[in-house]
């Protein structure tokens, strides 16, 4: 089972109940089982992060960046963010809200390959 931080629960509930756009799609796509039968949760608490979706069968997190992440201070905290996820054995996805909106199958065939 993966530690993770206490003081986190409630912004984690805060962010299942303020959804983007972008993730309340792909959860309808990845909720109940729906891509190969893998359960996925959403805004899971890994260590001291907050992951968008995270499936523990395939030790897959899966992340929906908006613009904050494409500046320099987001680009660095991603990857500090990655790199823990790694050294903890799980594979990152990382897709821009524009992706999901715009080419929802090519970002499900991408996570379906990877589970």
């Amino acid at each position: 089972m993966l530690s993770y931080n206490k003081s986190l629960k409630q912004i984690s509930r805060n962010l299942r109940r303020n959804v983007t756009d972008a993730e309340m799609l792909l959860w309808s796509k990845l909720r109940v089982k729906q891509l190969k039968g893998f359960q996925f949760y959403r805004q899971k608490i890994i260590g001291n992060y907050i992951a968008d979706f995270y499936c523990p069968k395939s030790k897959l997190v899966i992340e929906v960046d908006g613009g904050q992440h494409y500046s320099a201070g987001g680009k660095g905290k991603d990857k500090k963010r990655d790199d823990y996820m790694t050294r903890a054995g799980i594979t990152v996805l990382r897709f821009s809200d524009r992706e999901v909106l715009g080419q929802i199958n090519a970002v499900l065939e991408k996570i379906w390959s990877r589970l």
